[in-house]
């Protein structure tokens, strides 16, 4: 027989079901555990935090508005705090993949608050006459239009607190590199083979342009997150919320979050519609882009040491072979690789996602949820590792630099506006075969005087970048 002492017994429309005593869950959660052991991926933390935040303001403001007695939302708000303090973080059990729209989760949230409530209160657990999870804690409420808020304001707390400043910190430390290396000139290379001298300082000035672009996209996009449709309740109507809550909730959400929250205009087109989403993920997908694009560039840059260019060298951090001894590999930069290449399949699940719904609601919103947040909180733990332990203490081989550079037969081409390009080429191709010097042969030639060639083939004067002037 089982001892009942370690149970409670609680009932939903469903039926009567046993529940560990220990477990602040209830039973709308233990049916979702039970359906979905899909992946063992649980909420991540900022997802829970946002629903945990929606439900403090909605507890303040139902409170205020004599929704709920004082008594009740003072109890959820501390159950609230509580758990946004760490305690109980191991009670919210709903896998990733699980019912639609995101009830199972939510429920999850509700019955967790509304037991911690009860507690506070001094009753026990499963008592929802005092407190329950649907009538108190989720009054006024649906997954619907909280689901949606929570991914919203997940997505904003991952790029606050994890994104924007590891971005802030590269681009830093991008900066930094650029000026360190800008008096070191090595060969440019366009398809793979020689182009002309360009500033390895350049080369990081660029990385560091091309990160605050992106970062200046994401701020964009993340614009769309600022507009709650908190309040839309089940289908956008509003249906059983007090006229002053929707537009208090955001209020109450704004000062929470120090954010400029707002409600949306239309809070019908706010629960059906994902764009906003699929903005901030795309705008994701296209930093990871470039992120393949720089680390790959790092390794080429560090390939060798001996039969590679070697004109950087990236912090060895890990031994890299469990077979050749003092080998050590580009391991931040291949790691960054592989994170961007899983935000990229993240963006196209998002899409797809996006454009699965039907009629007032999109019910793959869980998807969503966990995909966009954990795209944003793996590219900023990528950056800012690849910042720490990579960035930071790049090195340059001068030496090996400057003799891609002189060596480049790409030289010629400032030889262009003074031999022609024709002329140029047969240079190019002669000291290809003869091997020697580009001087040499345009001397040999006499296509240009020797005090001509010092002032044009000058790697300095070549390599640096040509001032932008507007007119006066």
């Amino acid at each position: 027989m089982t001892d009942n002492i370690n149970f409670r017994i609680e009932r939903d429309s469903m039926g009567d079901r046993q529940i560990s005593s220990s477990v602040y869950y209830g039973i709308q959660t233990l049916r979702a555990t039970e359906n979905f052991p899909i992946s063992g991926l649980k909420p991540l933390h900022t997802y829970v935090d946002a629903c945990l935040l929606i439900k403090k303001a909605t507890a303040i403001v139902n409170g205020e508005l004599d929704c709920i007695t004082p008594e009740i939302s003072q109890a959820i708000v501390k159950a609230t705090d509580e758990i946004l303090a760490g305690q109980l973080r191991d009670q919210f059990v709903v896998d990733v993949y699980q019912a639609g729209a995101g009830t199972s989760h939510h429920m999850n949230v509700n019955e967790v608050l509304a037991n911690r409530a009860l507690e506070i209160l001094g009753d026990e657990k499963g008592n929802y006459k005092k407190v329950n999870p649907n009538d108190h804690v989720n009054y006024g409420q649906s997954t619907n239009d909280v689901i949606p808020t929570a991914i919203r304001i997940g997505g904003l707390l991952a790029l606050t607190h994890t994104l924007h400043p590891a971005l802030e910190k590269a681009i830093a430390a991008l900066e930094s590199k650029a000026v360190e290396f800008q008096d070191i000139v090595k060969s440019g290379r366009t398809h793979m083979q020689d182009a002309v001298p360009v500033r390895l300082g350049d080369t990081f000035a660029a990385w560091a342009q091309i990160l605050t672009d992106h970062q200046n996209r994401i701020y964009t996009a993340s614009g769309d997150l600022m507009v709650l449709g908190l309040g839309g309740s089940a289908a956008g109507t509003g249906m059983n919320t007090h006229p002053l809550y929707r537009t208090r909730v955001v209020e109450v959400l704004s000062e929470l979050l120090n954010m400029p929250l707002e409600p949306a205009p239309q809070l019908m087109a706010a629960m059906q519609s994902m764009a906003p989403f699929v903005n901030v993920s795309g705008s994701l997908r296209n930093l990871a882009q470039d992120l393949v694009k720089i680390s790959h560039d790092l390794r080429l840059m560090d390939s060798g040491p001996k039969t590679g260019l070697k004109e950087i060298q990236l912090p060895p951090v890990q031994p890299g072979s469990s077979i050749m001894p003092g080998k050590y590999n580009p391991v931040m930069a291949e790691m960054t690789s592989m994170v961007c290449f899983q935000v990229m399949g993240y963006d196209s699940a998002i899409a797809l996602a996006a454009q699965a719904g039907q009629l007032e609601l999109n019910v793959m919103m869980p998807l969503i949820a966990y995909n966009l947040i954990h795209s944003i909180e793996i590219l900023g733990n990528t950056i800012a590792v690849l910042t720490e332990r990579c960035i930071q203490n790049i090195t340059a081989n001068r030496d090996r630099c400057l003799a891609y550079a002189e060596g480049s037969l790409a030289l010629v081409t400032a030889l262009n506006t003074h031999i022609g390009y024709l002329n140029a080429a047969e240079v190019a191709k002669e000291s290809l075969i003869t091997g020697k010097s580009l001087r040499q042969i345009v001397l040999e030639k006499g296509l240009m005087t020797e005090a001509e060639l010092a002032g044009v083939l000058n790697l300095e004067q070549m390599s640096s970048i040509v001032p932008l002037k507007t007119e006066s």
